[in-house]
């Protein structure tokens, strides 16, 4: 069985565009531009206001548990408000034991897929070669609002710096999560062949792989963004700006 499907949708655009106005990195720095007609009409009711967002944060996960029930994985964490200094992840490895047998080695082959990894937007792949498999890529945005940001959670696993790598085993295979290249990067080697899981979030998109090799391995990857816009309402230099935009309509007959 070999299945592909790639997402480059506006879907991840929204949340590009929402992470982009985040005003600790957004508020300074615009110059006026010229939109054309064509890329107004195509933007309507695709962004925020610069200043809206109060806080950002995302959630990545990725497991794979093997016929045998062992499981290994990892999740990373990492949110922004206003007052934050520098954006952090945390991580955290999961690992499971399971009845103790080893489970049969992976025959199947799967081939192609090279190009996977030059793709923007949102990318997601379940290749499999085996029986009995079950793989799940997922991506989800949960935009509320609020009048004041949310209390920040304490920060739970270890901290990942630029460049490093976090990393956990077990008897389902190995995990290895590292800040390279911009962005955050899992990677699930599983063990006696079983398979492997890739799962990235970088300039330019997500990436959300699986390849299955062997029988009976459940696998998911899941990335979470979470969003809170300030419903106080427009601000003043917002109201003053739509105001005199309307006076000069009217001075042009309007």
């Amino acid at each position: 069985m070999l299945r592909e499907q790639q997402m480059k949708s506006a879907y991840w655009l929204a949340a590009a565009c929402l992470v982009t106005s985040f005003p600790a990195y957004a508020n300074a720095g615009f110059k006026p531009i010229e939109i054309k007609d064509q890329e107004l009409s195509e933007l309507r009711g695709r962004y925020v206001m610069p200043g809206r967002i109060i806080s950002f944060g995302i959630v990545m996960s990725s497991t794979w548990r093997n016929a045998s029930g062992d499981l290994i994985g990892a999740t990373t964490t990492m949110q922004i408000q206003q007052s934050t200094i520098k954006p952090e992840f945390y991580v955290s490895t999961i690992t499971e034991s399971g009845n103790g047998s080893t489970p049969t080695q992976g025959s199947g082959n799967v081939i192609g897929g090279a190009g996977l990894a030059t793709t923007q937007g949102v990318t997601q792949s379940v290749r499999a070669a085996g029986d009995g498999n079950s793989a799940y890529n997922n991506v989800s945005i949960d935009v509320k609002e609020a009048r004041h940001a949310p209390a920040l959670v304490p920060a739970q696993g270890q901290l990942l710096m630029s460049g490093q790598t976090i990393s956990g085993s077990n008897a389902a295979g190995s995990v290895a999560v590292s800040a390279t290249g911009g962005g955050i990067q899992m990677a699930i080697q599983a063990s006696n062949n079983q398979g492997s899981a890739l799962q990235q979030v970088a300039q330019g998109g997500l990436l959300q792989n699986t390849r299955l090799l062997g029988d009976s391995n459940l696998v998911s990857n899941l990335t979470q963004l979470n969003v809170v816009l300030n419903n106080n309402g427009a601000s003043t230099g917002a109201l003053d700006c739509n105001l005199t935009q309307l006076k000069g309509l009217r001075n042009l007959g309007y």
